[in-house]
């Protein structure tokens, strides 16, 4: 008869077996051997080193939402990760934010691979649409979030000016960049495009499937800025056709990278473990029905602005609507590609070699749809200027 130790021994090794496949197992299909796109999937020569943080804006509230009651201020904890050489800055500052009902340990992937190249990255946790906001998360709060991006952009140029802290001399403020998931993207393109909340400083912005339903091509033309969108041709969240597809005519020189079968979920981090299932967005589509709620039902498209300023009323998000979900791309091998559009699209804006940046356009319009063929690359016809602010 087999004794206790025994059986919890082999309790521990079946669980470890399981935890094994899990994290190594269903690995995707390698990029083709001596590929360009391979080489550039390698972490930069960069040692990259991370701080937790806090930041407070007092100067801005915290709205009541359910049963909390409100704050005086906006509280945002983040995670900042930087190059651990510091002579070689100061960097690019690229702030990144984070999807409906998530944190902002969603982009690490993409953070850990940008800070190797060098660029300072910071992530913020937004106060009401995180997983854990009180009173549960709410996404009509996405209007405050681009007075959070903008208030983080003036903390890091605070802190690389303050002697003696980490990132003393390590912030570029003439290159600052912003990238978001979703709602994060959407928060993306408000702090890029929107005539009161834009920030100038934002000098590139890429939004990886975030809605944009709700814009005319008006809305864009308050500001030119590089402009890329990233989206996965069958995801269920923020369907493609309403959202990505548009962004070449509607945004002037604007870019559109499809990657077929991508889903929605798969460019999250932590859905990686995900890739067991057909298709990751059918837990998406769970979560996010379940905790938007009333969000949806309750019209707050004014709240984003009047349809005078590129705003359509009449948008409907048709969130979730696809029945039966088709069968998606390994989420692996989708994030892998993510890593490669986002840095080549950074490296190109913000490269202080021009061989670099002119390397890194030739990739990303060229190259990588040649090596990757479920990679398509879309460029909108550049626009004159039509509003005063525009530039």
């Amino acid at each position: 008869m087999k004794t206790f130790l025994e059986v919890l021994l082999a309790l521990v090794v079946i669980l470890a077996l399981v935890i094994l496949v899990l994290v190594r197992g269903k690995q995707p299909e390698a990029f083709p051997a001596n590929s360009e796109s391979a080489a550039r999937l390698q972490a930069g020569t960069l040692a990259v080193t991370t701080f937790e943080t806090e930041f407070v804006d007092d100067s801005r509230p915290t709205v009541a939402n359910g049963e909390f009651p409100g704050a005086p201020e906006r509280r945002l904890a983040a995670t900042v990760w930087q190059p651990v050489d510091q002579y070689s800055g100061p960097y690019p500052l690229l702030v990144y934010s984070h999807g409906f009902s998530s944190s902002r340990r969603e982009g690490v992937y993409l953070a850990e691979h940008l800070a190797s190249l060098g660029y300072v990255v910071i992530a913020p946790e937004f106060p009401l649409t995180n997983l854990f906001a009180p009173g549960g998360p709410r996404v009509q709060d996405v209007v405050n979030q681009p007075g959070d991006v903008s208030f983080l952009i003036d903390q890091m140029l605070v802190l690389s000016k303050t002697p003696g802290h980490r990132l003393e001399s390590q912030v570029d403020a003439s290159r600052i960049g912003a990238l978001g998931l979703s709602l994060g993207g959407l928060t993306t393109t408000l702090v890029s495009f929107h005539p009161e909340w834009r920030d100038p400083r934002i000098k590139a912005a890429l939004s990886i499937a975030g809605p944009s339903f709700l814009f005319t091509a008006d809305f864009y033309h308050h500001h030119t800025l590089p402009f890329l969108m990233l989206a996965g041709d069958i995801d269920a969240v923020v369907p493609y056709e309403l959202n990505a597809a548009p962004i070449p005519e509607r945004v002037s020189g604007g870019e559109l990278v499809t990657i077929a079968g991508a889903s929605h979920a798969g460019f999250a981090g932590p859905a990686a473990i995900l890739r067991w299932l057909d298709n990751a967005d059918s837990i998406a589509c769970y979560i996010v029905q379940r905790r938007i709620g009333d969000d949806i039902e309750e019209p707050w498209y004014d709240l984003v602005g009047p349809p005078e300023m590129g705003i359509d009323y009449s948008a409907e998000p048709e969130l979730c609507i696809t029945n039966p979900l088709p069968p998606s791309m390994n989420v692996l091998y989708q994030q892998r590609v993510t890593r490669l559009v986002v840095s080549s699209f950074f490296q190109r804006e913000f490269s202080l070699s021009e061989v670099s940046r002119r390397a890194a356009d030739h990739y990303l319009r060229d190259v990588l749809p040649r090596e990757l063929p479920a990679v398509r690359h879309r460029t909108g016809q550049r626009l004159p200027a039509l509003l005063p602010d525009s530039g």
